[in-house]
């Protein structure tokens, strides 16, 4: 996956909320798993994949509509928000697990 930057972030948290809440550490996971997925692609054929981006978590978000950015006084934002950074973070942990670098 490409590097998770703050519109990656946001774009996932978006994402999520329409989704009821049992649905959306499930979607997180399948999102950071297309979005490797997508990189891997981009990185052995020169382009973008044609369904899941480039391999940012953003351009994985955007291939649907998303719903306007509240602002962080919205519960159910900040919930997802926290979903997506702790997912991320499992992810990086996970990776360097498996490369050894624990």
């Amino acid at each position: 996956m490409r590097p998770v930057l703050h519109g990656d972030a946001v774009a996932a948290a978006l994402a999520l909320m329409p989704l009821p809440e049992a649905a959306r550490a499930g979607a997180i996971t399948a999102m950071l798993a297309r979005a490797g997925a997508a990189d891997a692609y981009r990185k052995r054929f020169g382009r973008s994949h044609p369904r899941w981006g480039d391999g940012s978590l953003m351009a994985l978000a955007r291939g649907r509509p998303l719903p306007p950015e509240p602002a962080l006084d919205d519960a159910g934002y900040c919930r997802c928000l926290s979903l997506v950074f702790a997912a991320i973070a499992e992810w990086r942990d996970q990776k360097a697990r498996l490369s050894g670098r624990s």
